[in-house]
């Protein structure tokens, strides 16, 4: 950073700023982790098949999505092409038996989930971490992680009613009347809690990959300018720190992605049954049942997609993020100047 603009440095970026140049990074990150993030789910739910005309898609290294397809409609993407035996051998038969669109299943939809998922978190997390500095002093090691497991908490909470919505949505045609007549349903036989299904096992895997992945980011980062002698990370830096500290948090929170990946294939084979009451299995029976059947290895099923997948993903985000929001403060620079 020039002196002029380290002079600057208490013209902030707005929230609304924040959530522009957040946009961004989960549009892009969401295009190039797709292809990763389905070969992982595949991985993941071949040992507890998917129910006929149904079909798991994918994250975008934020948030996991899921969809249904009616067999016989257009959406339809799912043919299981056997057992898989690893990352290349699923990236090779799905490319052959269902061509190369289908590592891209689902994207419109789920950037729809992506977007405001991104925005809520990334704004969150600034906002958060910004008041907690000022009451607290900025060398405090642990507002990251209070921030980032307050950020991740709100975002999936909000979203998660939202998903519910979605994958409805996703499985036929409905118009207003029926998606309101179906939710009104919804909470009429299970509470308004039911909107919330599967919030349990999501916010056990993503709330300690917030607090890990800003911990060490922020961390990284430090170090990294320190060992560069710069008094503000580059992109390159923020790219870097971004990638390590997201590999380390994904490796760490991964048995509770495989069992996210076995709850939703619970929750549609209920759906596709039409049993009288959904499956319901604690997130710590899931974990026993894997390990009794796959040993403590299927706990990490998926772990080389999900680290392929995560690396690029969490770089990708932090660092546009930090490119959008230095964008933003330089033009509020100017503005303020003229």
């Amino acid at each position: 950073m020039d002196p002029e603009t380290r002079g600057q440095e208490i013209i902030k970026v707005t929230p609304l700023q924040q959530m522009l140049a957040s946009c961004t990074g989960a549009i892009l990150t969401s295009l190039i982790v797709t292809p990763l993030d389905v070969v992982k789910i595949r991985l993941q739910a071949q040992n507890n098949p998917l129910p006929k005309g149904k079909c798991f898609v994918y994250s975008n290294g934020l948030m996991d999505h899921l969809c249904v397809c009616e067999e016989g409609g257009n959406k339809l993407w799912y043919k299981k092409p056997g057992n898989f035996q690893g990352t290349l051998d699923a990236f090779l038969k799905i490319i052959r038996n269902e061509g190369i669109k289908s590592l891209w299943s689902g994207l419109p939809p789920t950037l729809v989930m992506a977007v405001p998922a991104t925005v809520i978190y990334f704004t969150c997390y600034d906002q958060l971490s910004a008041l907690l500095r000022s009451k607290l002093g900025e060398n405090e090691t642990y507002i990251p992680i209070v921030a980032g497991i307050a950020a991740r908490f709100g975002a999936v909470t909000v979203i998660s009613p939202l998903e519910l919505i979605r994958t409805k949505m996703q499985s036929k045609k409905f118009s207003y009347t029926e998606l309101h007549r179906f939710v009104s349903k919804k909470v009429s036989e299970d509470g308004w809690i039911s909107l919330w299904r599967g919030w349990a096992p999501t916010v056990l895997r993503d709330v300690p990959f917030s607090a890990m992945y800003w911990y060490n980011y922020e961390i990284l980062k430090k170090w990294l300018c320190e060992k560069s002698g710069l008094y503000e990370p580059t992109f390159m830096i923020n790219f870097t720190s971004g990638a390590l500290s997201g590999s380390f948090a994904a490796v760490a929170t991964l048995p509770f992605d495989v069992v996210k990946t076995q709850k939703q294939t619970q929750l549609w084979t209920y759906e596709s049954h039409k049993t009288s009451m959904p499956l319901h299995m604690s997130t710590w029976v899931i974990m026993k049942n894997i390990v009794a059947k796959n040993g403590f290895s299927g706990l990490f099923s998926g772990l080389i997609p999900r680290l392929i997948k995560i690396a690029p993903a969490c770089a990708i985000m932090i660092s546009t993020y930090e490119f959008g929001k230095a964008f933003f403060q330089k033009q509020n620079v100017r503005r303020q100047q003229y």
